[in-house]
């Protein structure tokens, strides 16, 4: 075995260096004081104190404390969800039957009916093809 050799270089092995926990702890900034090291030091703003950042009032949250216009989703109309009903009466369907057909949720079904439902005009197209009423506009 005369082709093989070993490595002896040496092989070093060197500690990490601190974190930043590490650096800040108290026996850290002792010894960089001893040795005479410059050592820098910052406030921050609300530090050790129980505020939050967001909890002094702004004047944007002033304007909007002070905006009394009440303001709410649209909701369906009136003639809308009996126009619905009526609709789907007339072709003799259940909400779940009718959801099932413009795949929907029978949930979806239930609020346009009911009046609590967001308007989607895609999903109010859907229910007047597969209805075959006009729901939208004037009849």
């Amino acid at each position: 075995m005369a082709g093989i050799s070993q490595d002896w270089e040496p092989v070093v092995i060197r500690k990490k260096a601190p974190t930043a926990a590490a650096r800040k702890d108290e026996k850290a900034v002792n010894a960089a004081r001893r040795a005479g090291a410059d050592i820098e030091t910052i406030r921050k703003a609300n530090a050790g104190t129980n505020k939050a950042a967001s909890s002094s009032t702004s004047l944007n949250t002033r304007k909007l404390d002070d905006d009394t216009e009440n303001l709410a989703h649209d909701k369906v109309p009136s003639e809308l969800k009996k126009a619905i009903m009526q609709a789907r009466m007339d072709k003799k369907l259940t909400q779940s039957q009718l959801a099932q057909l413009i795949n929907e949720k029978p949930q979806i079904i239930q609020e346009y009916e009911s009046g609590k439902a967001i308007p989607n005009q895609q999903i109010i197209s859907k229910l007047e093809k597969s209805l075959g009423v006009k729901l939208r506009g004037k009849k």
